[in-house]
């Protein structure tokens, strides 16, 4: 039975009270704590299974099912061909099949087919099962921020994306320290190829992480087990105050086509969605070929997959960071304009100098400039866009823009252009000053929509429900 205070905070939602305050950070400690940690475990799982053929890459896997380093680069990018193509259609199905359900169940079926790949022999078997996993991943990313959208208000989704997207950074920390010790099981092994066991290991660890949280999270704020019921009626009246989001399980808005025109053909989507295809360019290029960009100065294998692994860490404390600060100010083009420049100068410099240990010194530039950008840039068209489908449809077009950089990513890097890399890191230094370029055109047109709010040019709009409203001021 909820205490009679406490039904009285949910009532008068809107005034800045102490019993307020307090059932505020009740609730979103609750959040936190058991949405979080699964949440991350998934993306972790799921990260380190698509770029863990890196660290397999230089252990032998080329020569052991003898490719080429173009049919290398073709297998990479037909994994994110069909990643891009699942994305829409599985945000789209995510309110009916749920997320308690259905984001657990693309990360059972993804440590199936890693497992798989550790038993490949031949070319054709190779890429099938990138196929395969790329259409099993895809879903998981869009939908998991399309959740969180639907838990934490505007002001708070920029620190939780960022602590979920630093399971990506961390992803490359852990791939490395997994891959060095697994490598080490051929030795008493009947099966051919240290890297086969990179595979099947992490491939298990996958779908038992997948099952485990299953039954950690929940659907919505409503149906969480965790929480008291005035909890949940608070939950859910702050976010229609402040946030404006819908309830996965219980927004009564219905499916309309012109909803997800207004997400695919808005001048934000292309904006973000551009720009994140151009960060990804660097970011995907970055955790595919990092062993191999470290293995060129110099190193053995097996010193490269443990050099990789401080790059990371240090991206993961800035990512989180960022975030943090993104929240704090309320802000999000604004803060890429000030972290992008770490990865412009990193690469600007690594084509350039001569110290292989000044080229490793800057890759912790990189990785921090591209790390740090990701959060603010995932949760801006999310905080921009009210509606159901439009918010989905915007956020998972925004991922498909991003990932098809992973296509382009997969060639970036051959063989050909090995020790220095010169035109890789060139190409990867133009699209990220196009993106610093991008947001800063974002930033001033956001601004604009706010002033003609403010000057009464959208009160047309008043009583649509979405961020078309004049109240729904669009973040920076």
């Amino acid at each position: 039975m909820p205490e009679k205070s406490e039904l009285l905070f949910t009532t008068s939602i809107a005034d800045d009270n102490a019993g307020n305050t307090r059932l505020r950070r009740r609730l979103v400690w609750k959040l936190d704590i058991r949405i979080l940690p699964p949440l991350a475990l998934l993306y972790l799982a799921n990260f380190v299974d698509r770029s863990n053929v890196g660290n397999a890459k230089i252990l032998g896997l080329a020569d052991d099912i003898n490719i080429t380093n173009h049919q290398y680069a073709t297998a990479l990018s037909v994994f994110f061909v069909f990643y891009v193509v699942s994305e829409l259609p599985s945000n789209l199905i995510l309110k009916r099949m749920t997320p308690k359900f259905w984001l657990p169940f693309l990360v059972f079926v993804t440590g199936i087919i890693v497992m798989c790949i550790g038993f490949v022999k031949t070319y054709a078997q190779f890429i099938a099962v990138r196929v395969l996993l790329g259409i099993f991943e895809g879903g998981l990313y869009p939908g998991s921020l399309l959740f969180l959208s639907t838990l934490y208000t505007r002001e708070e989704l920029a620190l939780r994306v960022g602590i979920f997207y630093s399971a990506a950074s961390l992803s490359g920390a852990f791939g490395g320290l997994l891959a060095r010790g697994l490598s080490a099981i051929s030795a008493t092994s009947t099966i051919h190829g240290s890297w086969r066991w990179i595979f099947i290991i992490e491939g298990v660890i996958t779908s038992a992480i997948a099952i485990v949280s299953h039954f950690l999270l929940p659907n919505s704020v409503e149906t969480a087990s965790f929480l008291t019921h005035s909890e949940k009626e608070f939950a859910k009246k702050r976010l229609e105050l402040f946030s404006e989001a819908s309830v996965l399980s219980s927004e009564p808005e219905h499916f309309q086509w012109s909803e997800v025109r207004r997400g695919i053909f808005s001048l934000q989507l292309f904006f973000t969605g551009t720009v994140y295809f151009s960060i990804c360019c660097a970011l995907f290029s970055f955790s595919l070929f990092l062993p191999s960009i470290i293995q060129s100065l110099g190193y053995t294998a097996n010193e490269a997959q443990l050099l990789s692994v401080p790059p990371y860490a240090v991206a993961s404390v800035v990512g989180v960071g960022v975030a943090f600060l993104s929240d704090r100010m309320r802000v999000r083009g604004k803060l890429i304009l000030v972290s992008l420049p770490l990865a412009i100068i990193g690469y600007a410099l690594i084509a350039r100098v001569s110290s292989n240990v000044t080229k490793y010194g800057l890759t912790f530039l990189m990785a921090s400039g591209i790390y740090g950008s990701v959060p603010p840039l995932l949760v801006w068209i999310l905080n921009n866009s009210a509606g159901h489908y439009k918010r989905a449809t915007a956020g998972a077009m925004q991922v498909c823009l991003a990932n098809c950089g992973g296509i382009v990513a997969a060639f970036l890097y051959p063989d050909s252009e090995k020790p220095a890399y010169v035109k890789s890191h060139n190409i990867i230094l133009g699209l990220l000053c196009y993106s610093w370029i991008s947001v800063l055109f974002n930033v001033l047109h956001v601004w604009k929509i706010n002033k003609d709010k403010e000057n009464g040019k959208y009160d047309k709009y008043v009583g649509s429900g979405d961020d078309r409203e004049p109240s729904f001021k669009l973040v920076l």
